[in-house]
């Protein structure tokens, strides 16, 4: 008979691999089981044991319950190696930009899930020279690809291909930013230029 039963992502945590017994649609790593793929974790209580059985084995070995994640068809997007998304940025510091990726190809999520476009992925070239700061800002919106299925906190994505970049952005004024070059864009009204690693 199954246990408790619910819709997990690839990289969720699923519990201590001492405590269970690790099924399929799982990984163990350091002691920990993860979900591999989407669908529903469902934790399998151990069978009773016949007495036949049970006198071929010691008491003091007993079975652990078994943690699997049984696939599901989903009627909402989730990111996968190779998809291109849609993503919000939400915060930032030197290294990377976290964001919140929104839409899939065109099919929205069901919820945000939460992505890292790390400094290395913004630029396929002269990488070394690329600042974050001249790159992305909270709020704007990115055009990205999924490299990575990351950990279980977050996707890696990349902004390294020409139609990868920012393609909504609001100046420091608050007005609506045309791109001028791939690497800026200019409020109409105030004509401020801001640096951005836009999309073509």
């Amino acid at each position: 008979m199954s246990g408790e039963s619910v819709i997990v992502t690839p990289g969720r945590r699923l519990g201590l691999a001492e405590e269970y017994e690790a099924g399929s649609g799982t990984y163990v790593r350091n002691g920990l089981i993860y979900a591999s793929i989407l669908g529903t974790k469902i934790i399998q209580p151990t069978a009773d044991t016949t007495a036949e059985e049970t006198s071929d084995k010691t008491s003091d070995t007993p079975a652990k319950p078994l943690v699997f994640v049984e696939r599901k068809n989903a009627k909402f997007a989730i990111p996968a190696i190779g998809s291109e998304v849609l993503c919000k940025v939400v915060r930032m510091n030197p290294r990377a930009a976290s964001v919140a990726i929104m839409m899939v190809g065109s099919v929205p999520c069901q919820e945000d899930f939460l992505g890292t476009v790390r400094v290395q992925d913004i630029r396929a070239t002269e990488k070394d020279s690329v600042q974050m700061i001249n790159s992305f800002r909270p709020g704007d919106i990115v055009r990205a690809e999924v490299i990575s299925l990351g950990d279980q906190r977050s996707y890696y994505l990349a902004t390294t291909k020409n139609e990868h970049g920012v393609v909504f952005a609001q100046s420091t004024a608050g007005n609506t930013m045309i791109p001028i070059s791939w690497e800026e864009m200019q409020d109409p009204k105030t004509r401020d230029i801001e640096k951005r690693k836009c999309a073509k």
